[in-house]
């Protein structure tokens, strides 16, 4: 996987100065506030088919049964969607150049984000639709007992994952880091963060020194939590998301208790306190 990921990002710095305007920030998901300066491109293999649609445009797919792995190739992050379990594995930071970034190298910070549902929640899963433009990726599965939404935007940090189940009854989601990477709390802010401790980026090259991140629920209740796994029970119609960055450690107040269309107004665009970043973080437990 890191092969894939260091061919990407060394493509995206010959054509960064080409196509910089027409990739930066452009239309997300509601949920998917990436930070980059450099521009992200997501790609998309199903079924041994790669989809990289053309700067400003978009492939759409649907009723596509996956026969294996979904890979999700960007310039700045990618990960696989595994359709036996509708699970994330592997969501990997590239590290390619860009003012916004935390880590110089292809780092994994999850080795999966897995839903646990059962064999009747699975049975008869599909791709009912799939979008990439640009940077951006929401993808919908169906199954014969509900749905579940990846969404998911090609940036350095910020508001850049979430996943969303809708099966009419709660959902536990198992967060599991990758070697390295651990929760700890945040002297700063007394919150739970995830990261590696470590100051990676040189000063004045990027936004942070070190990989830092947090978990972002709504309408979910924690039930576990140690140094690498978290546990979350998710409602119907609520999700699991991840930030990286300062949005992982602004003085917000988290997201309200709500279902259908609300992620949009709960998104905090830089207005709030940024805290120091963390100094010697201890692992949880």
């Amino acid at each position: 996987m890191p092969t894939t990921f260091l061919r990407r990002a060394r493509a995206a710095v010959l054509v960064t100065a080409v196509v910089a305007g027409s990739l930066a920030l452009s239309a997300a998901p509601a949920s998917a506030s990436g930070k980059t300066s450099a521009g992200g491109d997501y790609a998309v293999t199903v079924n041994g088919t790669t989809y990289d649609p053309a700067a400003g445009r978009s492939t759409k797919l649907d009723g596509i049964t996956p026969t294996g792995r979904i890979a999700v190739r960007g310039v700045n992050n990618g990960f696989d969607i595994d359709v036996a379990t509708l699970g994330v594995y592997d969501y990997t930071l590239t590290g390619a150049p860009d003012t916004q970034r935390m880590v110089t190298k292809p780092t994994t910070v999850f080795a999966s984000k897995v839903p646990t549902l059962t064999s009747a929640q699975l049975s008869g899963a599909t791709i009912k639709s799939l979008e990439i433009k640009d940077d951006t990726l929401v993808v919908l599965f169906g199954t014969s007992a509900g749905k579940f939404k990846i969404q998911a935007k090609d940036g350095a940090q910020g508001g850049i994952f979430q996943m969303e189940s809708e099966f009419g009854a709660p959902v536990e989601f198992v967060h599991t880091l990758a070697p390295g990477v651990f929760y700890f709390v945040n002297q700063f802010t007394g919150k739970v963060n995830f990261g590696d401790g470590v100051d990676a980026v040189p000063s004045g090259t990027g936004a942070h020194q070190m990989l830092l991140g947090k978990d972002s629920p709504q309408v979910a209740t924690k039930t576990f939590q140690s140094g690498t796994v978290t546990k979350w029970l998710v409602q119907s119609g609520g999700r699991l998301g991840g930030v990286l960055g300062e949005d992982a450690i602004e003085l917000s107040a988290g997201a309200t208790n709500c279902t259908s269309q609300c992620q949009a107004q709960n998104r905090i665009r830089g207005s709030l306190p940024v805290p120091s970043n963390p100094t010697d973080p201890t692992p949880i437990g």
